[in-house]
């Protein structure tokens, strides 16, 4: 009985200590920034476009030089169209996207981060010559980025999203619709 009753306190003791070490080395926290966006690889003119992003973070500490951080943002992109094709129109995609990256910090608050992005297209403000959408439902790439955190969680960061999933769903003989996002963003965040 005394066995039985000394395995359950060690039983639980690491339970606890394991707990207590996995919440300690989670944080949650909000980012919001500005994009600039434009359209790589079309073969009509097109102007950078300006929006925003804003949502939540969720990071996990490897150790004290690494973690993996995913975030979920809601993000405009997309770009001016210019010359004979649309008058100077913008083309603006919504996109709910999930970056997850693999940060390195340094002692003193530098950091750089690096990984895949994935996008759902939320919204679409650009009516195309059919009445079918005009974008493509899944919007898929890399990120990679630097930035500088304080001891308190409060950060400013630089990122570079380069889409490799074709953003129109829409096929024409006469323009290249294989064209991709590509995102430059600077965000305000805070980790708790």
């Amino acid at each position: 009985m005394k066995k039985l009753f000394l395995l359950c306190i060690i039983l639980i003791s690491t339970t606890s200590a394991f707990s207590q070490s996995f919440f300690d080395r989670l944080h949650f926290g909000l980012k919001a920034g500005a994009n600039y966006s434009d359209f790589n690889n079309a073969n009509f003119e097109t102007e950078g476009l300006v929006g925003f992003h804003a949502g939540a973070i969720v990071a996990f500490d490897i150790n004290k030089s690494f973690s993996i951080q995913e975030e979920f943002l809601f993000s405009t992109q997309g770009a001016k169209l210019k010359g004979a094709l649309s008058n100077e129109k913008d083309l603006k995609l919504s996109y709910i996207s999930v970056p997850i990256v693999l940060k390195y910090k340094t002692k003193f608050g530098l950091y750089i981060e690096a990984g895949p992005q994935f996008g759902i297209l939320a919204s679409e403000n650009f009516k195309a010559i059919t009445s079918d959408k005009f974008g493509e439902k899944i919007d898929a790439g890399v990120v990679g980025g630097i930035g500088y955190q304080l001891p308190n969680g409060l950060g400013i960061g630089a990122r570079y999203y380069m889409g490799l999933t074709d953003v129109s769903k829409i096929k024409s003989t006469t323009i290249n619709t294989d064209f991709q996002n590509n995102t430059a963003q600077v965000s305000l965040f805070y980790i708790f």
